[in-house]
C-alpha cells in the first residue's frame, strides 16, 4: 500500500521524477518513501511491521477480527478441540430448548389466561436448561473458535457452576431419599385425582405406567379414587383405568384403544390380569431405581466427566493463549529496542549509489 501511494504522489502533475538522473531518481524516491505521510508497513510505528495494520489496543474486545496468536499445532488442535465439544453441546442446548418451548406453546401456556401457572409448568424447566447449556455452549464454542479471553473465561465459570449444582444436586438426593420416594407417591397420587385435568400429570402418569408396566400407585384400585374412573360415575369411563395401564393398549400395533382399560375396575382380579398390569408404580418405580442405581450413578459421573474434560480444554486453551501473547509483547519489545536504519534513503537507492 505504502509503495502504491508513493507511486500516485510521483505521477502527480508537476513531478518531474523522469527527468532527474537514475541516481537523482532514487534519492527522490527514497525521501518520499520515508515520509510520514505515506502510509505502508515500514513507516508505521505503532503498527504491525508484517501487515502494515494498526495495533489493536490490548485492552478492546473485538469478536469479529480474525484471531491474531501464533500459536503451535498442539494449542490448534486443541483449539478446535475445544470447538467442536462445544459445538456438540451447543446443538444439544438448542434442541432442549426447543423442545421446552414446542411444549409450551403445544399447551397453550403462554396465553394469558395459563400465564400465572407458568412456573409449576415442568416444560419451563427444559427451557431453562436449554438457554443455559445453550449459552454456554455457544460461548466456548465462539471463544475458542476466535481465541477470546472474555468468552473463554465465562464458558469456564459456567462450567463450574453448572458442576457444583450438580454435584450439589445428587449430594441433596441422595440424602433426601426416603423423603423424595414419599414425594414421589403423593406426586403420584395427585396426577391419578387430576388426571383428566392436568395434561402434564396425565403425560407424566401415562409414561410412567406403560414404561414401568404397572397401574395406579399402589394397585390398580386407586383409580376408583379418581370422579370420572369411580364405578358411581355417570360418564363412560366408568370402572375403567386409562388404556396406559393395558397389557396391549395398541390395536393393529398402530393405533391407541383407548377404551382398552373400561369396565377393568368391575371385574374380578383373575379377569383383569389378562387385560391391564394390576401392581402399583410406586413399588415398581422403587424396584427400578433400586436395579439401576449403578448405571444412574455411573451416568451421572459421566456427565461431571465430560464437563470437567471441556473445563481442561479451555483452561489449556487460555493458558497458550496468555504464553502466545507474552510471547508477541517480548518479540515486539525487542524489535523496538533493536538498531535501527537510517530511513534517509531507500535500500535500493544505497545500492544505486555504491
Amino acid at each position: 500500500i505504502g509503495h502504491a501511494c508513493a507511486f500516485l504522489l510521483l505521477t502527480e502533475p508537476g513531478n518531474d521524477l523522469f527527468s532527474l538522473s537514475p541516481t537523482n531518481q532514487a534519492r527522490r524516491l527514497g525521501k518520499l518513501l520515508s515520509s510520514p505521510n505515506v502510509p505502508g508497513p515500514l513507516f508505521s510505528p505503532a503498527g504491525d511491521p508484517d501487515t502494515g495494520l494498526p495495533e489493536k489496543h490490548p485492552g478492546k474486545w473485538d469478536l469479529l477480527l480474525p484471531p491474531g496468536h501464533n500459536l503451535d499445532s498442539c494449542s490448534y488442535c486443541i483449539k478446535y478441540l475445544t470447538f467442536l465439544w462445544n459445538l456438540l453441546f451447543s446443538v444439544l442446548g438448542l434442541l432442549i430448548l426447543a423442545f421446552g418451548i414446542w411444549g409450551l406453546l403445544d399447551k397453550e401456556s403462554l396465553v394469558s389466561e395459563r400465564i400465572a401457572h407458568l412456573g409449576s409448568d415442568p416444560m419451563l424447566f427444559f427451557v431453562l436448561v436449554g438457554l443455559a447449556v445453550s449459552t454456554i455452549s455457544l460461548a466456548g464454542c465462539m471463544g475458542a473458535l476466535y481465541e477470546n479471553i472474555c468468552l473463554l473465561k465465562f464458558f469456564t465459570g459456567g462450567v463450574i457452576a453448572f458442576v457444583i449444582l450438580e454435584i450439589l444436586g445428587g449430594l441433596v438426593l441422595y440424602s433426601l431419599r426416603h423423603q423424595i420416594k414419599g414425594s414421589l407417591q403423593n406426586t403420584m397420587l395427585v396426577a391419578v385425582l387430576r388426571y383428566q385435568d392436568d395434561p402434564d400429570l396425565r403425560f407424566i402418569m401415562d409414561e410412567v405406567q406403560m414404561g414401568l408396566q404397572c397401574c395406579g400407585v399402589e394397585s390398580y384400585q386407586d383409580w376408583k379414587m379418581n370422579m370420572y374412573f369411580n364405578c358411581s360415575s355417570p360418564g363412560v369411563q366408568a370402572c375403567g383405568v386409562p388404556a396406559s395401564c393395558c397389557l396391549n393398549p395398541l390395536e393393529n400395533g398402530t393405533i391407541t384403544n383407548s377404551q382398552c382399560g373400561f369396565g377393568a375396575l368391575g371385574m374380578e382380579e383373575f379377569a383383569a390380569q389378562s387385560i391391564i398390569s394390576l401392581g402399583g408404580c410406586a413399588p415398581q418405580l422403587s424396584r427400578w431405581l433400586h436395579s439401576h442405581r449403578g448405571v444412574l450413578s455411573a451416568c451421572f459421573v459421566f456427565l461431571i466427566l465430560v464437563e470437567v474434560g471441556g473445563f481442561l480444554l479451555a483452561t489449556k486453551l487460555l493458558a497458550d493463549l496468555a504464553f502466545a501473547r507474552a510471547r508477541g509483547r517480548l518479540a515486539q519489545a525487542g524489535n523496538s529496542t533493536g538498531p535501527t536504519e537510517p530511513a534517509s534513503a531507500a535500500p535500493w537507492a544505497a545500492g544505486d549509489q555504491s
